[in-house]
């Protein structure tokens, strides 16, 4: 699969289906997705950032490269305490990419071992891609793979994880993270709601590479799950500028935080679906890097923001982001999280 990301860096195991599907307008991608078609058989237009959003997205990259840099020390740290130096990474396309490189290179400069590094898709309601899987275990102990996400919004990528890992013996079904405020795993750099700048942007952030794809017509029986190559992007391709501006910031002497808030974030969703009248728990994106995925590919219907952090500065992108989309924000208060997204509801469906 082509990508803008160095050889050095990642291997994805995918497969190039550029200019094989034609992406769809969100709206219109929405309708289908509430009627019943699965996501990962359409692609969405990728989002083009308006100039202002850019510069918040700048402002994010200021102020938060350094605690990104200190969530994948804290995490490097903790995975080589409990898998060691032969330890792969799997990361799972596409938020996992980038976090699955800075973790290469913390581990590279800090302990000098250079550990090799795949990207597999995983698919909500449809499951692990078990041609990388079998590739991966062909080469590899099944004891040495480990999977890295970029955050855990309320665990439904997990909970897909667990359920698919339990058919291959030996592979363990944690997960890394950087950021982990749903409390469901202890392999994270922080269980704080943090802002990741990288979750504010799509393919432009992400080695120019789409969300993963999966459709009989395009996928036959022995391919990898397939991904888009966006090349015409390429004069806006920021996916190194993020990589490099975190392992400016990296430290070799970090201490874990000890915030953690009480419960599981699964169980504040359901809280929410509650008090909002959500029947579909999948229509709460929980944590800002979701909360930001909800307004940059779906239809959004509000965007909630515990008021105690109404003037924090990680907010800042999703605040510019729900004002494109118009999307209404309201003061709610959370417990785990600093926002949630909302999709809308079509009454049209």
């Amino acid at each position: 699969m082509r990508s803008s990301y160095k050889e050095a860096d990642v291997t994805l195991l995918l497969k190039d289906i550029t200019g094989l599907v034609k992406p769809q307008p969100t709206e219109e991608r929405e309708k289908l997705i509430q009627a019943g078609r699965h996501y990962c058989e359409m692609l969405p237009v990728e989002y083009v950032p308006s100039e202002r959003y850019m510069k918040a997205y700048r402002e994010a990259l200021k102020h938060f490269a350094k605690p990104t840099a200190a969530a994948v020390g804290v995490l490097a740290d903790r995975i080589m305490m409990r898998k060691g130096k032969d330890t792969v990474i799997v990361s799972l396309a596409r938020a996992g990419i980038p976090i699955g490189i800075l973790l290469k290179r913390y581990i590279a400069k800090k302990y000098h071992v250079d550990l090799k590094h795949y990207s597999i898709s995983i698919i909500r309601g449809r499951g692990i891609d078990g041609n990388a899987m079998k590739y991966m275990l062909a080469r590899h102990a099944p004891e040495t793979l480990l999977f890295v996400d970029g955050w855990i919004g309320k665990g439904a990528i997990l909970g897909e994880l667990r359920k698919e890992v339990a058919r291959y013996d030996g592979v363990s079904p944690d997960i890394a993270v950087l950021a982990d405020p749903a409390n469901m795993t202890d392999l994270c750099g922080t269980h704080e709601d943090i802002l990741i700048p990288s979750s504010c942007l799509n393919c432009t952030v992400s080695g120019l590479v789409s969300r993963t794809f999966l459709r009989d017509d395009i996928i036959r029986e022995n391919d990898f799950h397939g991904a888009v190559y966006y090349g015409e992007l390429s004069g806006n391709d920021l996916s190194y500028e993020f990589i490099n501006a975190i392992e400016k910031e990296f430290l070799f002497d970090y201490k874990a935080d000890r915030y953690c808030a009480e419960g599981l974030g699964i169980d504040e969703v359901r809280e929410l679906a509650d008090a909002f009248g959500v029947s579909d728990v999948n229509f709460i994106k929980p944590g800002i890097g979701e909360t930001t995925r909800v307004l940059l590919r779906r239809v959004p219907w509000k965007v909630l923001i515990d008021r105690k952090y109404g003037e924090d500065p990680s907010l800042l992108p999703v605040i510019r982001l729900a004002e494109e989309k118009q999307a209404p924000v309201e003061f709610y208060p959370l417990r785990h999280y600093k926002a949630c997204g909302i999709i809308k509801k079509l009454p049209d469906v």
